[in-house]
């Protein structure tokens, strides 16, 4: 039997084996939309159907689902032997990017075949018109540097500027230290399955520190509560490091001035406090996480969620091609057509929550509540 008729016959089972033959045509339908494939619903339906299946035939299931947590279990020593194979090669690109950094810094000049590269658009006869019609605003993004300026200024400024995920981190205040940024590097634990981001910094007014860390923890583990959930490799946990700051120069905090009065006598006096400031340096101060990961509120999470993601994307995306970010090669997605498409998500949501609630009157799940996929996003 195809794939598509199991499916068929998965669906019609749930149908009857509710009394609604009648309407399985259009349960069937229900089932198959395009909106309807990737979310909770999908499973809960699913699940009912499966257990309307006959009992001989439950019992396969269920030997089907040992036999994959049999496969899951060498999947995470072949995600292991992934982490093993990184460390390895991690030192095999260690010297290309000394000399990245190098070249960065001025302290090593290429020259001969080194600064040879054909660009896409050296042979544009039409460059030079191009470069005329750029907009005024453009016009004053224009570099000043001195023409024997030493490596390339603000190189790192320049990236994390140019990546979406990061740029909205980086504050006017932070860049005068962020032109210190000297290198970004990548190193591998000897122990365990983690990995640190290393900045370093020239000498500077704000911090004794020369280099900041960031640690990210890995497994590769199956979840006993939600064993089937397991998707490969994962950050877990993530640590940073202690800023040395030197005093008045905190970029990641403000100092305010507020007016008191005195309750009984009325006098006003002005104090002042210290409140936190919005800084990339707040990168390097996560939220701890709790060994019992239940009792971490809904907003630590959300900004764990985020550390990890920015922590990834450097590791995997941004170091290894930190050039390309610089020169515009390696761009994000346009934000508008992302927007475009959560709009046009959100509509058929809105359209299917009827539905969502229809149908799961029927598999017996009849919430008022709706499950978080028949939610407007």
């Amino acid at each position: 039997m195809s794939e598509e008729n199991q499916d068929k016959s998965l669906v019609d089972a749930g149908a009857e084996s509710d009394g609604e033959t009648e309407e399985k045509g259009g349960f069937n339908s229900f089932v198959n939309s395009p909106a309807f494939l990737s979310g909770i619903m999908r499973r809960q339906v699913l699940q009912v159907m499966v257990k309307s299946l006959p009992e001989n035939v439950q019992k396969r299931v269920k030997a089907l689902k040992n036999l994959q947590l049999e496969y899951f279990d060498i999947e995470t020593k072949f995600y292991e032997e992934v982490y093993e194979l990184e460390k390895k090669y991690q030192a095999l690109y260690t010297p290309i990017l000394d000399k990245r950094r190098d070249i960065v810094m001025g302290t090593y000049e290429p020259s001969g075949k080194e600064v040879e590269f054909a660009s896409d658009h050296e042979d544009d006869d039409d460059l030079a018109e191009k470069m005329k019609e750029l907009s005024s605003d453009m016009k004053e993004t224009k570099n000043d540097y001195p023409a024997d300026v030493k490596g390339i200024p603000d190189f790192w400024l320049k990236i994390f500027r140019n990546v979406t995920l990061i740029s909205d981190m980086v504050q006017e205040h932070d860049e005068v230290l962020l032109r210190k940024l000297r290198d970004v590097n990548i190193k591998y634990a000897d122990e365990g399955m983690s990995y640190i981001l290393e900045f370093f910094f020239e000498p500077n007014e704000h911090f004794t520190n020369e280099v900041l860390t960031k640690q990210y923890f890995l497994k590769a583990a199956i979840e006993k509560d939600d064993p089937f959930s397991f998707e490969g490799t994962e950050i877990y946990k993530c640590v940073g490091c202690v800023i040395n700051w030197n005093k008045g120069m905190n970029l990641t905090v403000k100092t305010i001035r507020k007016k008191q009065k005195h309750k009984a006598r009325g006098a006003v006096r002005t104090i002042t406090k210290q409140v936190p400031n919005d800084s990339f340096f707040n990168f390097f101060t996560p939220p701890e996480v709790p060994e019992d990961e239940s009792k971490i509120d809904s907003e630590n999470e959300n900004l764990l969620a985020s550390d990890f993601e920015i922590g990834h994307f450097l590791r995997s995306r941004v170091i290894p091609k930190a050039v390309l970010y610089f020169t515009g090669d390696v761009v994000d997605e346009d934000e508008d057509d992302l927007e475009e498409e959560e709009e046009e998500e959100g509509e058929e949501d809105d359209e299917m929550e009827g539905e969502c609630d229809k149908y799961m009157d029927k598999i017996g799940g009849g919430k008022k509540e709706h499950p978080p996929e028949c939610k407007q996003q």
